[in-house]
């Protein structure tokens, strides 16, 4: 994860979902379909920030899933006072967060929480963001067998590596903005070259003129910027209904 992850705005809004668990985990969680799943694996800012809450009501409504947010870093929240003021962000143990919050460290979790799921619903679909880009790739990686999930959207993924582009075994959509330092030119690049090839099927959304993390946290006064929320959003939610409600067939 880079300094960019930490930019955004915080949007308004009450989340209608509840918290309770989800295997050994706490999670947001919100929806009531009794077959159909969506595993949101949050950004930087974690399962409590409320932007991330807001879009997984969406979701469940939307994609007519029951929709959990673990939380994947054992109840560590980034002070949002320190990141609200940039003159401040020296005061936020950055390095020590990644550290904590690394791939080796958080990998375990996400897959058991994956499979909890895949116990209870009969499909299963995986929206990742920023740190929840790489994983969701991981959980939709052909070398699980059975899968573990039934299809992905992974939104400005942060650590993604070729390896993991090469091993993708499920219908993938990447939510890709044109200015991002974690998901580069290149990573963009040799997925548009590789996933083609896999008979995957595969939905490449490119957003012009807009930042890492506007999905998540982009800001709302912002023409350019809302639309392009307001598509990913709408992307997102298409992306999951075609394959977890029958209407895509894989």
């Amino acid at each position: 994860m880079e300094k960019c992850c930490l930019t955004g705005f915080t949007w308004d809004g009450t989340p209608t979902g509840t918290e309770g668990t989800l295997g050994d985990y706490k999670a947001y969680i919100t929806g009531s379909d009794p077959d159909v799943a969506i595993m949101v694996i949050h950004d930087m800012f974690g399962w409590t920030f409320i932007n991330e809450r807001l879009l997984s009501d969406h979701y469940a409504k939307e994609a007519d899933a029951t929709v959990y947010m673990p939380d994947f870093f054992d109840g560590e929240v980034i002070d949002s006072v320190l990141v609200g003021d940039q003159s401040r962000w020296g005061e936020i143990d950055f390095p020590g967060f990644v550290s904590r919050n690394s791939k080796e460290n958080r990998w375990a979790a996400i897959k058991s929480c994956a499979e909890t799921l895949r116990k209870t619903y009969k499909r299963i679909g995986v929206i990742g963001y920023c740190f929840g880009g790489w994983s969701s790739f991981q959980l939709g990686g052909a070398s699980h067998s059975p899968r573990l999930v039934d299809c992905i959207s992974s939104a400005h993924p942060t650590w993604l590596t070729k390896e993991e582009i090469d091993d993708i075994g499920v219908p993938v959509q990447i939510i890709a903005p044109e200015i991002d330092a974690t998901f580069t030119k290149e990573l963009k690049t040799y997925a548009n070259e590789v996933i083609p090839t896999k008979g995957l099927p595969y939905d490449y959304q490119f957003f012009p003129g807009v930042e890492h993390a506007f999905v998540t946290r982009g800001n709302p006064d912002n023409e350019k910027e809302l639309l392009g929320m307001v598509r990913a959003k709408r992307a997102q939610v298409g992306w999951m209904r075609e394959w977890l409600h029958g209407e895509g067939k894989w």
